[in-house]
Formats: C-alpha cells, structure tokens, sequence
C-alpha cells in the first residue's frame, strides 16, 4: 500500500467525485421552480455554491477502498452532501457565526433571508436522510448519529458555550476543544467513510477500520482549518477570515499555538492513515485525501 498520491492524481479523483456528487444532487434536491419556489431557490444556491465536495469524495474512495459500486454510494455521497450544507447554513445563521461570506459568495441568509436560510437548512437535513434511506436502516442510524447531539449539533453546542471563556493550555480546556472538534468535524468526516464502507457491504472490521480513520483524518482537517483561519485571507479561503480569534472561539491555535497545532495535524494525519492497512481494497486514494486535508490552502 503506498501513503503518497500525485496532487494531480487527487485533483482529478475530486474532479471525479464532484461530477458524481454534483448528479447525485441534482436527482435528490426539487428545482427551484418548484413550490415554494423561494425555499427550493435558497437550497440549490447553497448546494450548488461550489466547494470541494471533500465529505463526498470520502464516500466513493471508502466505497472503492472496500471494492464497492460507484452507482451504489451516490445516495450516500448526496446524503453527506446535504447534511453538510444544512450544517453550513445554520452556522453562518446571525445566532451562530454571524457570516457574510461561504464559498466566496453571500452566505444563504445575505442572499435571501434568515427565516428562509434556517428552514432552507432543515429542509436538506431532511433530504439528507431520504438519500441515506436508499441504502438502509445503518446508513440512516450512522448519518443520524453523526448529526446529532452527539455528532455535529453537540459540537456546535459546546463551541457556543465556549465563546468568551477562558483559554489556556489547561486539560479542561484541551478537553473541551477535542470534544468540539470531535463533535463538528471529524463525525461528518468519519461518518462520511463509514457509508462509503456500508454501500459496498464492508464487514464489520473494515467499518471500523474506516470510522477510525475518518476521525483521525478529521481532526486533522480540523486543525489545518483552524491554522487556515489564523494565517490566510479572507480571499484565500472563500469565507471570512480572522473570525475565530475576533469571536474568541477554542481553536487548536488558541490553545496550543501556531508550531503545536501543526504538529498535532500531523499526528492525526499519521494515525489515520495507520487504519488503512487491514483494508483489502487500494487505499491510496484515502491516504492522499487525508494528506490533501492537512496541506490544502482554503
């Protein structure tokens, strides 16, 4: 198994990826024209607001890692999709982050408005879920966990009730960061895996394999992100840059710093792709989309 991928060769897999998501998408959302026509118009402008569709792109090279049917994990990687958006939506709500920009564009509830935004933001959890339900009960029981108050809502929580408070270096606050960051990221990317192994009818074993990874790479991802916020323009990332120092949010660079953060990032990194041994299908792809996710400059 090789851990080292060509950038070019992981620019044309997500190229790929995004072809199938974006079709994928396209079958699972109502057009826009559709009533209510306004409510439809706000979900297919955040769907379709670009991005690297990196949680759909999981879905097929887990799928692919455990010898599964690309046509098989398209319900998945819409499901991913879709949840992820939603999440995205309510997060630059005025209540939560307070963001003007997404994706290089005015965010939902600028381009619309916020009652819009917030039920734009249900309307594709709910899809999310009759996408996942082609594959299953365990597919609906992973999605669910992951958006739950012990997945992505959770997380979101616990970064709320952090805002303000102090941060140091102390275990309290170490604690409390892993558990956001647990919560918001790594368990739509792990998730995200798993699905990719369920529609290929992974064994138990390669499940878990791949829900270990999914969480290693996604704090790892977590932590470029937060190193990203500190270091780059807001041109750079498509979204408001700073926001987390200005809203006193608990991030891996808050706590730990510049030279510590990275370094936890490659920690991760390392121990997410130790998990791809025992899978029997290539796995190089995984490997160099969780090398992608801690290297990547937006």
């Amino acid at each position: 198994m090789s851990w080292s991928q060509p950038a070019a060769s992981v620019q044309a897999f997500l190229a790929e990826a995004v072809t199938l998501a974006d079709r994928a998408l396209e079958e699972a959302l109502p057009p826009a024209t559709e009533y209510p026509a306004r409510l439809h118009a706000a979900m297919r402008y955040s769907v379709f607001a670009g991005g690297k569709r990196l949680r759909p792109a999981l879905v097929l090279a887990a799928s692919r890692a455990c010898r599964g049917s690309d046509v098989a994990c398209t319900p998945a990687m819409a499901a991913v999709e879709l949840l992820h958006t939603y999440t995205l939506i309510h997060d630059d709500l005025p209540a939560m982050d307070d963001d003007d920009l997404r994706r290089g564009r005015p965010t939902c509830h600028r381009a619309f408005d916020e009652a819009t935004a917030i039920l734009a933001g249900d309307a594709l959890q709910a899809q999310a879920f009759l996408s996942a339900a082609a594959l299953g009960i365990e597919a609906v029981r992973c999605l669910g966990l992951a958006a739950s108050s012990r997945g992505v809502i959770g997380g979101q929580q616990e970064d709320l009730d952090a805002e303000g408070a102090p941060i140091d270096g102390s275990v309290a606050s170490q604690a409390r960061l892993e558990r956001i960051h647990r919560g918001k990221t790594a368990a739509m990317i792990s998730a995200s895996c798993v699905l990719g192994g369920i529609s290929a009818h992974a064994s138990s074993q390669d499940l878990e394999a791949l829900r270990r990874y999914g969480e290693h790479a996604g704090l790892a991802f977590q932590i470029a992100d937060d190193l990203l916020d500190a270091t780059a323009t807001s041109a750079e990332l498509g979204k408001t840059a700073g926001k987390d120092a200005e809203q006193g949010k608990l991030t891996y660079v808050a706590v730990h710093g510049l030279e510590r953060a990275r370094a936890q990032a490659k920690h991760h990194l390392g121990l997410a792709l130790a998990e791809l041994a025992p899978l029997a299908g290539s796995t190089e792809t995984l490997a160099a989309l969780a090398r992608f996710m801690v290297d990547r400059d937006h």
